[in-house]
C-alpha cells in the first residue's frame, strides 16, 4: 500500500476504480497451486481484457481448501503478477480473527492495495450489529491497509444499510462488497456513498448501477474474464461508455451479451460452480485448471452441454 490510514478513504475514491475480478484459482493435476498458470492467467486479463483490480483468494479463490501459507503466498503472487499494472484486493476473511489480522498484515508487508473480510459466521446471534461493529473496529484498529466489508447470505444473515453506515465512518474502512438486494444497495449508497465506495457481485446490474448511483467500483466476479476475450471485450466497452454518459449505447451493447451469460449460467450445475468456470477458463485458452475436495469435478456429459453452449453463445474467440 502507498497511502497512509488516514488516507485510506480519499485514496480508494481516486484510485479503486472500473472492473476488478474475483480470480479463480488454478490447481494441478496433484492439486498444487499452478503458479504460472495465474501468472499467465493475469497477464491475459489486464493486458487482453483491460480488468482493473483483482480479488485474491476468495470464494471463488477456493481459500476454504488452503493452508494459510498457501493463502499468504497467494497473496504475493497477484502482487508479483500484477507487477503494478493492476491492483489488487485480498481476502483475509476467516471465522479466527487472528487469522483474519495475521492475514491483513502479510498483505500489507507484500505490497496489496486493500483487503476484503467477510461478515463471519455468528453462532446463536440474533441482533448482532454491535458484535459487528466491534468485529470490523477491532480488524480496523490493528491495521493500516484500507478494508472493504462484505456482506453475503453465506454468513447466515445480512448487514443492514442502517450498520453498514456505521460501519462507514471507520477510518480505514473503504468500500463494501454488499451482495444483497438492489434496495438495499441503493438505500446504503444513499446513506453511506460519500465514506465507502459501494458496490455488488452482478454484472448484469452493474450498468444500471454506473447511470442510476453513480458508482465507480464492479466489486466483483468472475465475469470480465469469463464473459470477454481479446478479440471481444463487451464489457469492458459498455463500462467505457457509461464512464463517459453514452448510456443508449452501453445498454444495446451489455444487452447484446445476454446470449453468453445464458450459456454461461444455464449449464452451470447448481453444486460446481468452480468446476463449471473453470471449464470455461480451459475453453476460453486461459488456466482453469483442477478443483480441491470437497469440491465436485464436472462429468463428461455436463463439459459436453457447456462446449455446446459455448460454441454457439456468439462469444468473438479470434
Amino acid at each position: 500500500m502507498n497511502y497512509s490510514k488516514k488516507d485510506a478513504k480519499a485514496h480508494s475514491r481516486a484510485t479503486m476504480k472500473g472492473i476488478w475480478a474475483a480470480a479463480l484459482m488454478p490447481f494441478t493435476d496433484t492439486l498444487a497451486v499452478d503458479e504460472e498458470g495465474f501468472r499467465r492467467n493475469v497477464d491475459h486479463w489486464i493486458e487482453d481484457l483491460g480488468i482493473d483490480g483483482f480479488f485474491i483468494a476468495g470464494k471463488q479463490g477456493e481459500f476454504f481448501s488452503m493452508s494459510l501459507e498457501e493463502r499468504k503466498r497467494n497473496f504475493e503472487l497477484a502482487v508479483e503478477a500484477c507487477a503494478g499494472r493492476a491492483q489488487t484486493i485480498m481476502s483475509c476473511s476467516d471465522q479466527n480473527m487472528d487469522v483474519v489480522i495475521d492475514l491483513a498484515r502479510h498483505a500489507e508487508k507484500v505490497g496489496a492495495d486493500y483487503i476484503v473480510v467477510h461478515a463471519p459466521i455468528l453462532h446463536f446471534f440474533k441482533q448482532q450489529d454491535e458484535t459487528l461493529l466491534n468485529y470490523y473496529r477491532t480488524i480496523a484498529s490493528k491495521v493500516d491497509i484500507g478494508i472493504a466489508l462484505w456482506s453475503h447470505p453465506d454468513s447466515g444473515y445480512l448487514m443492514s444499510p442502517e450498520l453498514c453506515n456505521r460501519l462507514a465512518d471507520i477510518e480505514n474502512v473503504v468500500a463494501i462488497k454488499y451482495s444483497v438486494p438492489r434496495p438495499m444497495y441503493a438505500e446504503l449508497t444513499r446513506l453511506a456513498g460519500d465514506r465507502i465506495l459501494v458496490s455488488t457481485a452482478s454484472e448484469e446490474e452493474w450498468l444500471d448501477n454506473i447511470l442510476e448511483l453513480n458508482w465507480q467500483l464492479y466489486l466483483c466476479s468472475s465475469p470480465p474474464y469469463l464473459i470477454q476475450t481479446k478479440a471481444d471485450r463487451r464489457m469492458r466497452a459498455y463500462t467505457d461508455l457509461a464512464f463517459a454518459g453514452k448510456a443508449e449505447e452501453a445498454r444495446r451493447l451489455r444487452d447484446s451479451l445476454d446470449p453468453v451469460r445464458a450459456a454461461l449460467k444455464g449449464t452451470r450445475p447448481a453444486e460446481k460452480p468452480h468446476a463449471h468456470q473453470k471449464y470455461w477458463q480451459d475453453l476460453l485458452g486461459q488456466t482453469g485448471g483442477r478443483v480441491r475436495p470437497p469440491l465436485l469435478e464436472l462429468t463428461e456429459a455436463e463439459k459436453k452441454a457447456t462446449r455446446e453452449a459455448f460454441e454457439t453463445c456468439g462469444l468473438k474467440t479470434a
